[in-house]
């Protein structure tokens, strides 16, 4: 039997929005089309670099309480090689601007999207 692995709560919230979205760029492609484009643009490397967009990103998202957003960018700071402690004071950062709902989205989500995500990188 093979050794298969179970997939993380981290992982299938990431599975399920690149499905959905792939459902809706069926549905709007231009619209989709448009959208990755510009965040591709925002994204690229430049006076910031790209770890520290994600950083930003992550940020925006546990002050906005996107959850899809918070595991996406914990990923991708994770992805640009930003350490547990970067990704850490980001989320401080973040409650400071936010309160207690960006920090409650810290002391679990992200530490447990850095957790699961960690073991792959």
């Amino acid at each position: 039997m093979l050794n298969q692995q179970i997939p993380t709560s981290t992982e299938a919230a990431l599975r399920h929005y690149k499905e959905g979205l792939g459902t809706f760029t069926q549905k709007l492609p231009e619209i989709v089309g448009s959208f990755n484009a510009f965040t591709e643009a925002c994204f690229k490397e430049g006076a910031l670099s790209q770890k520290d967009k994600q950083l930003i990103a992550l940020g925006i998202s546990l002050a906005t309480q996107d959850e899809y957003c918070t595991i996406y960018h914990t990923k991708g700071c994770l992805d640009q090689g930003a350490s547990e402690q970067e990704i850490l004071e980001a989320c401080g950062v973040a409650a400071a601007f936010a309160g207690g709902a960006a920090m409650s989205q810290a002391v679990t989500l992200v530490q447990e999207c850095v957790a699961e995500l960690s073991r792959k990188h």
